[in-house]
Protein backbone atom coordinates (compact mmCIF):
# COMPACT_ATOMS: atom_id res chain seq x y z
CA UNK A 1 0.00 0.00 0.00
CA UNK A 2 1.41 3.73 -0.74
CA UNK A 3 0.39 6.37 1.68
CA UNK A 4 -0.42 9.80 -0.52
CA UNK A 5 -1.27 13.15 0.52
CA UNK A 6 -3.47 14.96 -2.14
CA UNK A 7 -3.49 18.78 -1.44
CA UNK A 8 -6.46 20.24 -3.40
CA UNK A 9 -10.46 20.38 -3.70
CA UNK A 10 -11.24 21.12 -7.18
CA UNK A 11 -12.33 18.75 -10.33
CA UNK A 12 -8.56 18.53 -11.61
CA UNK A 13 -7.80 17.20 -7.62
CA UNK A 14 -10.92 14.49 -8.25
CA UNK A 15 -9.51 13.15 -11.47
CA UNK A 16 -6.19 12.81 -9.96
CA UNK A 17 -7.81 10.91 -6.71
CA UNK A 18 -9.31 9.12 -9.09
CA UNK A 19 -6.50 7.51 -10.83
CA UNK A 20 -4.43 7.02 -8.06
CA UNK A 21 -6.95 5.08 -6.47
CA UNK A 22 -6.81 3.33 -9.53
CA UNK A 23 -3.30 2.28 -9.01
CA UNK A 24 -2.33 -1.22 -8.99
CA UNK A 25 0.01 -1.03 -5.64
CA UNK A 26 -3.28 0.21 -3.85
CA UNK A 27 -3.66 3.50 -2.40
CA UNK A 28 -4.79 5.29 1.18
CA UNK A 29 -5.67 8.60 -0.05
CA UNK A 30 -5.34 11.62 2.42
CA UNK A 31 -6.80 15.02 1.33
CA UNK A 32 -6.94 18.54 2.53
CA UNK A 33 -9.35 21.29 0.81
CA UNK A 34 -10.79 24.20 1.69
CA UNK A 35 -14.64 22.83 1.08
CA UNK A 36 -15.73 19.49 1.09
CA UNK A 37 -15.29 17.30 -2.90
CA UNK A 38 -17.24 14.81 -2.59
CA UNK A 39 -16.03 12.58 -5.42
CA UNK A 40 -12.68 13.10 -3.50
CA UNK A 41 -14.03 12.54 0.09
CA UNK A 42 -15.17 8.95 -1.45
CA UNK A 43 -11.80 8.13 -1.82
CA UNK A 44 -9.97 9.28 0.98
CA UNK A 45 -9.27 7.57 4.30
CA UNK A 46 -9.44 10.65 5.92
CA UNK A 47 -10.25 14.24 4.46
CA UNK A 48 -9.55 17.74 6.22
CA UNK A 49 -11.17 20.35 5.67
CA UNK A 50 -8.21 23.27 5.82
CA UNK A 51 -6.59 26.05 3.54
CA UNK A 52 -4.40 24.72 0.52
CA UNK A 53 -1.94 27.23 1.82
CA UNK A 54 -2.22 27.07 5.44
CA UNK A 55 1.04 25.81 6.28
CA UNK A 56 0.76 24.84 9.82
CA UNK A 57 -2.67 23.09 9.37
CA UNK A 58 -0.98 20.94 6.33
CA UNK A 59 2.23 20.10 8.71
CA UNK A 60 0.60 19.19 11.30
CA UNK A 61 -2.07 16.59 9.19
CA UNK A 62 1.29 15.29 6.70
CA UNK A 63 3.14 14.74 10.08
CA UNK A 64 0.36 12.77 11.85
CA UNK A 65 -0.17 10.59 8.43
CA UNK A 66 3.26 10.65 7.30
CA UNK A 67 2.48 9.92 3.83
CA UNK A 68 4.98 8.27 1.39
CA UNK A 69 4.20 11.24 -1.16
CA UNK A 70 2.41 13.91 -1.56
CA UNK A 71 0.78 15.93 -4.55
CA UNK A 72 -0.60 19.10 -5.26
CA UNK A 73 -2.87 20.63 -7.77
CA UNK A 74 -3.80 23.97 -7.82
CA UNK A 75 -1.30 26.72 -8.20
CA UNK A 76 -1.23 28.30 -5.11
CA UNK A 77 0.22 26.25 -2.55
CA UNK A 78 2.96 26.05 -4.85
CA UNK A 79 3.36 29.24 -5.25
CA UNK A 80 3.21 29.48 -1.22
CA UNK A 81 6.14 27.03 -0.59
CA UNK A 82 4.06 24.08 0.68
CA UNK A 83 5.91 21.38 -1.66
CA UNK A 84 9.08 23.15 0.45
CA UNK A 85 7.42 22.94 3.88
CA UNK A 86 6.70 19.35 3.01
CA UNK A 87 9.90 18.05 1.97
CA UNK A 88 11.66 20.06 4.97
CA UNK A 89 9.09 17.36 7.39
CA UNK A 90 10.67 14.51 4.96
CA UNK A 91 7.50 14.23 2.49
CA UNK A 92 8.46 14.45 -1.36
CA UNK A 93 6.51 15.62 -3.90
CA UNK A 94 5.60 15.47 -7.35
CA UNK A 95 4.87 18.71 -7.81
CA UNK A 96 7.64 21.71 -8.27
CA UNK A 97 9.05 23.77 -5.40
CA UNK A 98 8.26 27.34 -4.85
CA UNK A 99 11.60 28.45 -6.44
CA UNK A 100 11.01 26.85 -9.64
CA UNK A 101 7.39 27.45 -9.32
CA UNK A 102 7.87 31.04 -10.78
CA UNK A 103 7.40 29.64 -13.89
CA UNK A 104 3.90 30.05 -13.33
CA UNK A 105 3.68 32.68 -10.36
CA UNK A 106 5.77 35.37 -12.32
CA UNK A 107 4.94 36.25 -16.73
CA UNK A 108 8.07 38.18 -16.28
CA UNK A 109 10.70 35.51 -15.12
CA UNK A 110 9.51 32.95 -17.90
CA UNK A 111 9.73 35.53 -20.54
CA UNK A 112 13.35 36.88 -19.13
CA UNK A 113 13.87 32.53 -18.97
CA UNK A 114 13.67 32.44 -22.37
CA UNK A 115 15.09 35.26 -23.68
CA UNK A 116 18.31 34.84 -21.23
CA UNK A 117 19.08 31.20 -22.56
CA UNK A 118 18.36 31.69 -25.84
CA UNK A 119 14.64 29.76 -26.19
CA UNK A 120 12.34 30.45 -29.04
CA UNK A 121 9.11 31.07 -28.53
CA UNK A 122 8.80 34.40 -27.23
CA UNK A 123 7.10 36.91 -28.66
CA UNK A 124 8.13 40.61 -28.78
CA UNK A 125 7.76 41.87 -25.28
CA UNK A 126 9.06 44.38 -22.56
CA UNK A 127 8.88 44.13 -18.50
CA UNK A 128 8.05 47.24 -16.98
CA UNK A 129 8.19 47.56 -13.10
CA UNK A 130 7.26 51.64 -13.23
CA UNK A 131 5.59 54.19 -15.87
CA UNK A 132 8.58 54.58 -17.39
CA UNK A 133 8.76 53.78 -21.34
CA UNK A 134 4.72 52.42 -21.25
CA UNK A 135 3.34 55.10 -23.43
CA UNK A 136 6.19 53.93 -25.58
CA UNK A 137 5.52 50.34 -26.21
CA UNK A 138 1.70 51.07 -26.80
CA UNK A 139 2.66 52.99 -29.44
CA UNK A 140 4.96 50.62 -30.88
CA UNK A 141 2.29 47.68 -30.68
CA UNK A 142 -0.15 49.89 -32.10
CA UNK A 143 -3.58 47.84 -31.81
CA UNK A 144 -2.35 44.74 -31.16
CA UNK A 145 -1.42 44.32 -27.38
CA UNK A 146 -1.24 41.74 -24.70
CA UNK A 147 -1.25 43.46 -20.52
CA UNK A 148 -0.24 40.64 -18.41
CA UNK A 149 -0.78 41.18 -14.30
CA UNK A 150 2.58 39.12 -12.93
CA UNK A 151 1.36 37.29 -10.70
CA UNK A 152 -1.19 34.25 -9.90
CA UNK A 153 -4.72 35.57 -11.09
CA UNK A 154 -6.62 32.56 -11.49
CA UNK A 155 -6.45 32.09 -15.38
CA UNK A 156 -8.04 36.28 -15.64
CA UNK A 157 -5.04 38.64 -15.14
CA UNK A 158 -4.30 38.38 -19.18
CA UNK A 159 -6.14 41.10 -20.55
CA UNK A 160 -5.94 41.37 -24.82
CA UNK A 161 -6.39 44.43 -26.98
CA UNK A 162 -9.93 44.16 -29.06
CA UNK A 163 -10.95 41.55 -26.61
CA UNK A 164 -10.45 43.08 -23.16
CA UNK A 165 -9.10 46.41 -23.51
CA UNK A 166 -9.92 49.02 -26.93
CA UNK A 167 -7.50 50.87 -27.23
CA UNK A 168 -4.24 52.56 -25.68
CA UNK A 169 -6.02 54.54 -23.06
CA UNK A 170 -7.72 51.25 -21.49
CA UNK A 171 -4.40 49.56 -21.89
CA UNK A 172 -1.99 51.89 -20.05
CA UNK A 173 -4.90 52.25 -17.59
CA UNK A 174 -4.64 47.96 -16.89
CA UNK A 175 -1.13 48.22 -16.61
CA UNK A 176 -1.09 51.21 -14.04
CA UNK A 177 -3.60 48.30 -11.80
CA UNK A 178 -1.00 45.45 -12.34
CA UNK A 179 2.01 48.02 -11.20
CA UNK A 180 0.10 48.54 -8.43
CA UNK A 181 -0.93 45.69 -7.58
CA UNK A 182 2.46 43.48 -8.20
CA UNK A 183 5.28 46.10 -8.86
CA UNK A 184 5.33 45.02 -12.54
CA UNK A 185 3.55 44.25 -15.52
CA UNK A 186 4.36 42.52 -19.05
CA UNK A 187 3.13 43.94 -22.05
CA UNK A 188 3.34 41.78 -25.40
CA UNK A 189 2.35 42.04 -28.39
CA UNK A 190 -0.93 40.20 -29.74
CA UNK A 191 -0.39 36.79 -31.55
CA UNK A 192 -2.91 35.61 -33.80
CA UNK A 193 -3.34 31.94 -34.37
CA UNK A 194 -4.65 28.89 -31.93
CA UNK A 195 -3.84 27.88 -28.86
CA UNK A 196 -3.32 24.09 -27.44
CA UNK A 197 -1.80 23.27 -24.07
CA UNK A 198 1.29 20.71 -23.81
CA UNK A 199 1.54 19.25 -20.54
CA UNK A 200 4.71 17.17 -19.65
CA UNK A 201 5.60 15.09 -16.66
CA UNK A 202 9.01 16.40 -15.48
CA UNK A 203 11.70 15.15 -12.95
CA UNK A 204 14.09 17.53 -13.07
CA UNK A 205 16.06 16.17 -15.80
CA UNK A 206 13.59 14.29 -18.30
CA UNK A 207 10.30 14.86 -19.49
CA UNK A 208 7.14 13.12 -21.33
CA UNK A 209 4.66 14.19 -22.61
CA UNK A 210 0.82 14.21 -22.49
CA UNK A 211 -1.38 14.23 -25.37
CA UNK A 212 -2.35 17.59 -26.84
CA UNK A 213 -5.39 19.16 -25.40
CA UNK A 214 -7.41 22.77 -26.48
CA UNK A 215 -8.85 24.56 -23.84
CA UNK A 216 -11.49 27.17 -24.48
CA UNK A 217 -11.43 30.21 -21.75
CA UNK A 218 -14.01 32.27 -22.61
CA UNK A 219 -17.75 31.98 -21.02
CA UNK A 220 -19.76 32.04 -23.92
CA UNK A 221 -19.99 30.05 -27.10
CA UNK A 222 -18.23 30.86 -30.33
CA UNK A 223 -15.11 31.80 -28.00
CA UNK A 224 -16.97 35.21 -26.98
CA UNK A 225 -17.45 36.89 -23.75
CA UNK A 226 -15.09 37.44 -20.47
CA UNK A 227 -11.85 35.00 -19.53
CA UNK A 228 -12.77 31.92 -17.07
CA UNK A 229 -10.63 29.51 -15.48
CA UNK A 230 -12.03 27.17 -18.73
CA UNK A 231 -15.25 26.20 -19.73
CA UNK A 232 -14.28 22.68 -21.61
CA UNK A 233 -11.37 21.22 -23.38
CA UNK A 234 -10.86 18.40 -26.23
CA UNK A 235 -8.58 16.10 -27.21
CA UNK A 236 -8.31 13.71 -30.25
CA UNK A 237 -7.60 10.11 -30.57
CA UNK A 238 -4.19 10.67 -32.32
CA UNK A 239 -3.29 13.70 -29.66
CA UNK A 240 -2.57 15.70 -31.80
CA UNK A 241 -5.30 18.46 -32.37
CA UNK A 242 -7.11 18.59 -36.04
CA UNK A 243 -5.21 22.15 -36.51
CA UNK A 244 -1.65 20.84 -35.08
CA UNK A 245 1.17 18.59 -37.10
CA UNK A 246 3.74 16.73 -35.52
CA UNK A 247 6.16 18.91 -36.34
CA UNK A 248 4.15 21.63 -34.12
CA UNK A 249 4.16 19.09 -30.79
CA UNK A 250 7.58 18.63 -31.49
CA UNK A 251 8.34 22.70 -31.87
CA UNK A 252 6.49 22.99 -28.65
CA UNK A 253 8.05 19.82 -26.67
CA UNK A 254 11.52 21.42 -27.46
CA UNK A 255 10.94 24.72 -26.04
CA UNK A 256 9.35 22.33 -22.89
CA UNK A 257 12.29 20.83 -22.56
CA UNK A 258 14.80 23.72 -23.14
CA UNK A 259 12.83 25.40 -20.01
CA UNK A 260 13.89 22.51 -18.24
CA UNK A 261 17.56 22.52 -18.55
CA UNK A 262 17.15 26.39 -18.43
CA UNK A 263 14.92 26.65 -14.79
CA UNK A 264 18.05 24.33 -13.36
CA UNK A 265 20.38 26.47 -14.29
CA UNK A 266 18.68 29.46 -13.64
CA UNK A 267 17.40 28.08 -9.79
CA UNK A 268 19.81 25.50 -9.16
CA UNK A 269 16.48 23.99 -8.42
CA UNK A 270 15.15 20.83 -10.47
CA UNK A 271 11.42 20.96 -11.79
CA UNK A 272 9.35 18.12 -10.35
CA UNK A 273 5.80 17.63 -11.61
CA UNK A 274 3.78 18.80 -14.38
CA UNK A 275 5.11 21.59 -16.51
CA UNK A 276 2.21 22.61 -18.47
CA UNK A 277 3.09 24.92 -21.84
CA UNK A 278 0.49 27.40 -23.19
CA UNK A 279 1.26 27.69 -27.09
CA UNK A 280 -0.10 29.60 -30.04
CA UNK A 281 0.30 28.37 -33.23
CA UNK A 282 1.08 31.08 -35.58
CA UNK A 283 2.25 32.00 -39.22
CA UNK A 284 5.46 32.15 -37.92
CA UNK A 285 5.42 28.63 -36.04
CA UNK A 286 5.09 27.64 -32.23
CA UNK A 287 4.85 30.64 -29.72
CA UNK A 288 4.53 30.57 -25.87
CA UNK A 289 1.86 32.14 -24.43
CA UNK A 290 2.75 31.26 -20.68
CA UNK A 291 3.45 27.99 -18.11
CA UNK A 292 1.61 26.90 -15.56
CA UNK A 293 3.79 24.50 -13.14
CA UNK A 294 0.50 21.96 -12.39
CA UNK A 295 -2.07 19.69 -13.94
CA UNK A 296 -4.17 22.26 -15.82
CA UNK A 297 -7.94 22.87 -14.86
CA UNK A 298 -9.88 21.24 -17.61
CA UNK A 299 -7.30 19.43 -19.51
CA UNK A 300 -5.91 17.17 -16.85
CA UNK A 301 -10.00 15.29 -17.51
CA UNK A 302 -9.08 14.84 -20.97
CA UNK A 303 -5.53 13.28 -20.40
CA UNK A 304 -5.89 11.13 -16.76
CA UNK A 305 -8.72 9.02 -17.72
CA UNK A 306 -6.69 7.77 -20.87
CA UNK A 307 -3.68 7.20 -19.02
CA UNK A 308 -2.41 3.31 -19.27
CA UNK A 309 0.93 3.91 -16.90
CA UNK A 310 0.52 3.74 -13.78
CA UNK A 311 -0.10 6.79 -11.94
CA UNK A 312 1.60 6.36 -8.83
CA UNK A 313 4.94 4.95 -10.99
CA UNK A 314 4.52 7.89 -12.97
CA UNK A 315 4.65 10.04 -8.94
CA UNK A 316 7.57 7.68 -8.06
CA UNK A 317 9.64 8.59 -11.24
CA UNK A 318 9.16 12.02 -10.72
CA UNK A 319 10.60 11.81 -7.00
CA UNK A 320 12.97 9.43 -7.82
CA UNK A 321 14.84 10.98 -11.16
CA UNK A 322 14.28 7.70 -13.30
CA UNK A 323 10.71 9.07 -15.38
CA UNK A 324 13.15 7.84 -18.40
CA UNK A 325 12.99 4.48 -17.44
CA UNK A 326 9.08 4.63 -17.79
CA UNK A 327 6.85 4.52 -21.07
CA UNK A 328 4.16 6.41 -20.53
CA UNK A 329 1.21 5.38 -22.43
CA UNK A 330 -1.87 6.89 -23.09
CA UNK A 331 -4.86 5.21 -24.67
CA UNK A 332 -5.85 6.46 -28.47
CA UNK A 333 -9.15 7.99 -27.88
CA UNK A 334 -10.87 11.34 -27.98
CA UNK A 335 -12.48 13.39 -25.00
CA UNK A 336 -14.77 16.81 -24.41
CA UNK A 337 -14.81 17.83 -21.46
CA UNK A 338 -17.53 20.52 -20.43
CA UNK A 339 -17.58 22.53 -17.65
CA UNK A 340 -21.31 23.23 -15.92
CA UNK A 341 -21.02 26.81 -14.14
CA UNK A 342 -23.75 28.87 -12.25
CA UNK A 343 -25.70 31.66 -14.19
CA UNK A 344 -23.69 34.83 -14.04
CA UNK A 345 -20.40 33.41 -14.18
CA UNK A 346 -17.09 34.49 -14.16
CA UNK A 347 -18.23 37.93 -13.02
CA UNK A 348 -21.35 37.71 -10.88
CA UNK A 349 -22.07 33.96 -9.88
CA UNK A 350 -25.19 33.14 -8.26
CA UNK A 351 -23.98 30.78 -5.18
CA UNK A 352 -26.00 28.51 -2.56
CA UNK A 353 -28.46 27.55 -4.94
CA UNK A 354 -28.89 23.94 -5.47
CA UNK A 355 -28.40 21.96 -8.36
CA UNK A 356 -28.98 18.29 -9.39
CA UNK A 357 -27.40 15.78 -11.28
CA UNK A 358 -28.79 13.10 -13.00
CA UNK A 359 -27.89 9.84 -11.42
CA UNK A 360 -29.39 7.40 -14.23
CA UNK A 361 -27.36 9.53 -17.36
CA UNK A 362 -24.20 7.99 -15.30
CA UNK A 363 -25.24 4.62 -14.48
CA UNK A 364 -26.54 4.59 -18.01
CA UNK A 365 -24.10 6.38 -20.78
CA UNK A 366 -20.82 4.43 -20.84
CA UNK A 367 -17.60 6.36 -21.35
CA UNK A 368 -18.85 9.19 -19.29
CA UNK A 369 -17.29 11.07 -16.47
CA UNK A 370 -18.41 13.28 -13.91
CA UNK A 371 -15.96 15.44 -11.52
CA UNK A 372 -17.21 17.43 -8.82
CA UNK A 373 -15.67 21.05 -8.54
CA UNK A 374 -16.90 24.42 -6.85
CA UNK A 375 -19.71 22.65 -5.02
CA UNK A 376 -20.91 22.32 -0.99
CA UNK A 377 -22.40 19.01 -0.51
CA UNK A 378 -24.77 19.24 2.18
CA UNK A 379 -27.45 16.78 3.81
CA UNK A 380 -29.74 17.32 1.11
CA UNK A 381 -27.84 17.43 -1.87
CA UNK A 382 -25.53 19.87 -3.66
CA UNK A 383 -24.96 23.73 -3.76
CA UNK A 384 -23.41 26.14 -6.34
CA UNK A 385 -20.23 27.57 -4.32
CA UNK A 386 -19.45 30.07 -6.96
CA UNK A 387 -17.62 29.25 -9.81
CA UNK A 388 -16.77 26.13 -12.07
CA UNK A 389 -19.35 23.25 -10.54
CA UNK A 390 -19.50 20.08 -12.45
CA UNK A 391 -17.31 18.75 -15.32
CA UNK A 392 -18.72 16.27 -17.25
CA UNK A 393 -15.87 14.15 -19.90
CA UNK A 394 -17.20 11.66 -22.59
CA UNK A 395 -14.82 9.27 -23.95
CA UNK A 396 -14.67 7.73 -27.35
CA UNK A 397 -13.15 6.50 -30.31
CA UNK A 398 -13.92 10.05 -32.27
CA UNK A 399 -14.39 13.55 -31.24
CA UNK A 400 -17.82 13.97 -32.27
CA UNK A 401 -19.15 10.83 -30.63
CA UNK A 402 -17.08 12.02 -27.15
CA UNK A 403 -19.08 15.90 -27.40
CA UNK A 404 -22.28 13.68 -27.95
CA UNK A 405 -21.81 11.94 -24.39
CA UNK A 406 -20.55 15.10 -22.67
CA UNK A 407 -23.47 17.61 -23.93
CA UNK A 408 -26.52 14.69 -23.39
CA UNK A 409 -24.52 15.21 -19.40
CA UNK A 410 -24.42 19.02 -19.36
CA UNK A 411 -28.49 19.09 -20.28
CA UNK A 412 -29.47 16.96 -17.63
CA UNK A 413 -28.16 19.02 -14.66
CA UNK A 414 -31.10 20.87 -13.09
CA UNK A 415 -30.24 23.94 -11.28
CA UNK A 416 -29.30 27.82 -12.38
CA UNK A 417 -26.75 26.68 -14.78
CA UNK A 418 -24.94 26.90 -17.86
CA UNK A 419 -22.58 25.53 -20.56
CA UNK A 420 -20.66 25.83 -23.58
CA UNK A 421 -22.67 23.52 -26.48
CA UNK A 422 -20.13 24.65 -28.87
CA UNK A 423 -16.91 23.21 -27.09
CA UNK A 424 -15.74 20.22 -29.42
CA UNK A 425 -18.45 20.13 -32.26
CA UNK A 426 -17.59 19.70 -35.47
CA UNK A 427 -18.44 23.17 -36.47
CA UNK A 428 -16.01 24.75 -33.64
CA UNK A 429 -13.57 22.75 -34.43
CA UNK A 430 -13.98 23.00 -38.52
CA UNK A 431 -13.85 27.27 -38.20
CA UNK A 432 -10.44 26.60 -35.88
CA UNK A 433 -8.90 24.42 -38.73
CA UNK A 434 -10.09 26.86 -41.44
CA UNK A 435 -8.54 29.89 -39.71
CA UNK A 436 -4.90 28.47 -39.58
CA UNK A 437 -5.25 27.37 -42.74
CA UNK A 438 -5.76 30.88 -43.97
CA UNK A 439 -3.15 32.12 -41.53
CA UNK A 440 -0.50 29.49 -42.85
CA UNK A 441 -2.03 30.83 -46.89
CA UNK A 442 -2.79 26.46 -47.32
Amino acid sequence: MKKILLIGNGAREHVMAETLKNSRHGVELFAVGKTKNPGIADLCEEYMLADVCDEDSIREFANRVRPDMAVIGPEAPIAEGITDMLLENGIKSASPLASVGRLETSKSFARDLLTKYKIPGNPKYKVFFNEDGLSDIFDELGDDFVVKADGLKGGKGVKVSGDHLNGKEEGMNYARECLEEAGRVVIEEKLVGQEFSLMCFCDGQSISAMPCVQDHKRAYEGDKGPNTGGMGSYSAPDHLLPFLSNKDVNEAFYINERVLEAIYKETDAHFKGVMYGGFILTKNGVKLIEYNARFGDPEVMNVLPLLKTDFVDVCDAIINDSLDELELEFEHKATVCKYVVPEGYPDNPVKNEQVNVSEEILTNEPGLKLYYASVDERDDGLYLAGSRALAFVGIAETIEEAEAKAQKAVESVKGPVFFRKDIGTRELIDSKIEMMNKIRGV
